[in-house]
């Protein structure tokens, strides 16, 4: 795993986690002036996933690091990103480029989060597409 320092969103949380993990998907952007991304093309994703709250589970944990990887990782991991049925090839606003990929991943976990009875926050969500580029999403609605 890459070690890397992430910025560090701002919360008033007494708890913060943070999971780190990688993917491997292809994608293509439909888009004209998406260059030669409109082919198809692969990528080895690195994310870091930022989650706080006031409370631990009964377990004490925010949440499982497993978890946090299931979601993503079962789902994304050697996928073609423009075949999950939350991208759309006809509205930009849900190409998978890394941006909305970044979001999306944010979406996933606090859909999650939120059935959990103490009410952890995704934060944030840094997205390394390649070793020079990365995207970081980061939640209006988080405290």
């Amino acid at each position: 795993m890459m070690q890397q320092i992430y910025p560090t969103p701002v919360h008033g949380y007494q708890f913060e986690l943070n999971k780190d993990f990688h993917f491997a998907a292809a994608h293509y952007i439909p888009h004209p002036e998406a260059g030669s991304c409109q082919l198809t093309h692969g990528h080895t994703y690195f994310v870091n996933i930022t989650i706080a709250g006031d409370s631990l589970d009964d377990s004490g944990f925010l949440i499982n690091f497993k978890t946090i990887k299931d979601l993503i990782h079962k789902r994304f991991d050697h996928t073609l990103l423009n075949d999950d049925n939350c991208f759309s090839n006809k509205i930009a606003e849900n190409f998978p480029t890394t941006e909305v990929m970044a979001k999306t991943i944010c979406e996933i976990i606090q859909k999650h989060l939120d059935t959990l009875g103490h009410k952890p926050q995704c934060l944030q969500v840094f997205l390394r597409e390649t070793p020079t580029s990365y995207v970081i999403y980061r939640s209006k609605e988080a405290k």
